[in-house]
């Protein structure tokens, strides 16, 4: 059986680095242009260049996502974008508008074209016409069921990608245009402000009045789907033809990217291990909420959607853990590591060292040194670098959470 792809997402040098050390077999990436996430940062032509240099050296393949609905302006640039993309040692484009793939194919032969999930491929005859237009790959709409992906997957030789986690456009595989009406931002070109978990009063008109009509708790009316979460699915979507898992989130943390990658690849990891004896570890799934903000579900993948696969009422939940830092090093003689502070923690707190695969260990902080040694009470500045004593052996890259 042929071993599924676990594909995770980057929107800055430094995520895409964190996704090759804690499991991705490949990354998806954005450009400054052309990409669907205008809000994230995004790399530079020498950026991605050096992505793929860094990924080379995990065995890790780069994808770049060119998936907006292209107007005349976008068309009329793409061409020269392309041809600086091919010589970069990106593997493969994500793209929507046609006229993309057939500038890719002209120009940019030796990349692979995956069609993105924007074309809300949800049947056999859709993936078959964007292969006989030379697709590779095609990334199915969110809103199939597994019997319905199983179904085009035996029927198309195009390789078939689902995504495995993360957050659910509420419009039909992100054809929306709330963003465009609510902000004038369009949401096709990459410029989505996510009107959807927007906060709102539901209001009705009778007799000349307006009439509030939220719910008993008074909780303000948002329109957002719960995020996706298919970490009790894993042997379901190793089994019915799928090629690759992607995780959404090229705008979120790169603590979100370690997270959740870290536990995706165990659980693959376990499956292909040992089919037979797979099951869900509670270690996972409690690092899994570690990176949560919102309810999750399974999706459209176990059948259709209902007011329970919706947040209708507050949006986010009470983190138990709070990414705090970043570790630039450790140096096993003084027993002092190096931190790069990300959020506000001080002396007392309790925090938790994780690493790639299974490694972490929960502290309390008992003394914190500035650069010049000095003992100080908290860390508090963003991005400043302190020093602190594990309980146990780290390393480089490992990251530090507070426990709430």
């Amino acid at each position: 059986m042929k071993k599924i792809e676990l594909l995770a997402p980057a929107g800055s040098l430094e995520k895409l680095k964190i996704a090759c050390l804690y499991g991705a077999d490949a990354v998806f990436i954005g450009g400054i242009e052309h990409g669907l996430r205008s809000n994230s940062q995004n790399f530079s032509i020498q950026e991605i260049i050096e992505g793929v240099e860094f990924a080379n050296e995990y065995g890790v393949d780069i994808y770049v996502t060119t998936n907006i609905y292209a107007h005349q302006e976008n068309v009329d640039t793409f061409k020269e974008y392309v041809l600086e993309l091919k010589n970069t040692g990106v593997k493969g484009l994500i793209i929507s508008d046609p006229a993309y793939i057939s500038i890719a194919k002209e120009f940019a032969p030796n990349l692979e074209l995956h069609i993105s999930t924007q074309q809300s491929i949800t049947n056999t005859k859709a993936a078959n016409f964007y292969e006989s237009l030379g697709a590779d790959r095609v990334v199915l709409a969110r809103e199939l069921t597994f019997d319905e992906i199983e179904e085009v997957s035996k029927n198309t030789n195009c390789e078939i990608e689902v995504f495995l986690h993360g957050a659910v456009c509420s419009s039909y595989s992100g054809r929306c245009t709330i963003s465009n009406y609510m902000t004038g931002r369009d949401s096709n070109r990459g410029g989505c402000v996510q009107s959807c978990r927007w906060e709102f009063d539901l209001t009705n008109e009778k007799c000349g009045k307006v009439q509030t009509i939220n719910n008993k708790d008074d909780h303000k009316f948002s329109m957002s789907a719960k995020d996706m979460q298919l970490l009790d699915y894993i042997p379901k979507m190793c089994s019915i033809g799928i090629d690759s898992l992607k995780v959404e989130g090229r705008m979120k943390s790169f603590h979100y990217v370690a997270t959740v990658i870290n536990v995706y690849r165990q659980a693959i990891d376990s499956y292909f291990n040992d089919p037979e004896n797979y099951e869900v570890k509670e270690s996972w799934r409690s690092e899994i909420e570690k990176a949560e903000a919102r309810p999750s579900h399974a999706g459209s993948l176990i059948g259709d959607l209902s007011d329970k696969d919706q947040i209708f009422n507050e949006q986010y939940q009470s983190k138990k853990f709070e990414y705090c830092g970043y570790v630039l090093g450790y140096n096993p003689d003084t027993n002092l590591c190096l931190i790069e502070q990300r959020n506000h923690f001080k002396v007392g707190d309790i925090i938790e060292f994780f690493g790639p695969n299974k490694n972490k260990f929960s502290q309390k902080v008992d003394i914190i040194y500035n650069v010049e040694m000095e003992l100080i009470e908290k860390a508090n500045h963003p991005l400043m670098h302190v020093y602190i004593t594990p309980d146990q052996p780290i390393d480089k890259d490992w990251l530090v959470r507070k426990i709430n």
